[in-house]
């Protein structure tokens, strides 16, 4: 038998049979599979929405309020027919969503992406050093998770005033200790494993030990976490607009565009707020489906 046989295959193939496999495990779900499936196509719209958009809705010198409130698969004046129908501004409501659709996306990831960050870094010390930074950490996070996210975050941008930026920064105030948390708590199983104490024993770098051995280890749960975090994130900010105290008016975000409508609701113009709303519906409907899929993957105790 030759040499070769005996050499170990490449990190890199072994990854991507790990990825391919756990890829033909959450498509077995064909609901997870479908939810996938129409939140990369949400992605994919928000992204090139100034490419697929028949309407810049932020161009106002394109609007004409004699298009105002057209009911869907009127015609226009200048002969485009709306198939969702116009806002109280005379913006197509199609185009409207799609950039509605790419704010609150946006909004909604990154937020979750800082807030991620942020709690990972926080749960990770708390578990490894333990002691007294522990203790303060969780406090920190009972404190937080005590109040209710939409009261923070009102009173944060009540504060701080009306933007993106500034609804972000609240989204990532109300988010962090989930995070914080559910890292904590896979860390603290973890640092009691043999393959810790030798990294110990060996005197590696605690920034070593906790970036290349223990967070791996403690990513599963937090993909769950993630996808549960950024759908939250979502509607949050979507209240939060539809409150009026989120995003301006010049970032038509999917909450805003719901409230722009709802003041034409009793008037029969139900068209403004209904399909915003759809569209809002399908975003949450699919990432909870991804998220289901991922904790019955990560749980075995969840598996059929």
């Amino acid at each position: 038998m030759s040499d070769t046989a005996f050499i170990a295959p490449p990190r890199r193939a072994v990854r991507l049979r790990a990825l391919a496999a756990f890829g033909a495990a959450f498509a077995e779900s064909p609901a997870a599979l479908a939810g996938a499936l129409v939140f990369v196509a949400l992605v994919l719209a928000a992204v090139f929405a100034p490419l697929i958009a028949p309407q810049n809705p932020y161009d106002l010198a394109k609007l004409s309020i004699l298009d105002a409130r057209l009911p869907p698969g009127s015609v226009a004046m200048s002969g485009y027919t709306h198939i969702l129908g116009t806002d109280g501004l005379g913006r197509d409501l199609f185009s409207a969503i799609l950039y509605g659709l790419r704010i609150s996306l946006m909004v909604g990831a990154l937020s979750a992406f800082v807030a991620l960050i942020i709690g990972t870094v926080l749960g990770l010390t708390a578990a490894y050093v333990g002691g007294r930074i522990d203790s303060a950490i969780m406090r920190l996070v009972d404190l937080q998770m005590s109040f209710p996210a939409i009261l923070i975050a009102l009173i944060l941008l009540a504060i701080l005033g009306r933007g993106a930026d500034k609804t972000m920064i609240a989204l990532i105030a109300v988010q962090w200790a989930y995070y914080a948390r559910t890292v904590r708590a896979s860390a603290l199983v973890e640092r009691e494993r043999e393959y810790i104490e030798a990294a110990q024993g060996l005197r590696l770098g605690h920034v070593r030990i906790l970036m290349r051995h223990l967070l791996p280890n403690c990513i599963a749960p937090l993909l769950v976490v993630v996808t549960v975090q950024m759908a939250h994130a979502i509607t949050l900010e979507a209240t939060l607009s539809f409150l009026g105290v989120g995003l301006p008016e010049t970032q038509p975000s999917l909450g805003l565009l719901i409230a722009n409508g709802y003041q034409y609701m009793l008037g029969g113009s139900y068209w403004i707020s209904i399909y915003p709303g759809v569209a809002l519906l399908i975003v949450m409907v699919a990432i909870n489906l991804m998220g289901d899929r991922l904790r019955d993957l990560f749980n075995p105790a969840l598996k059929r």
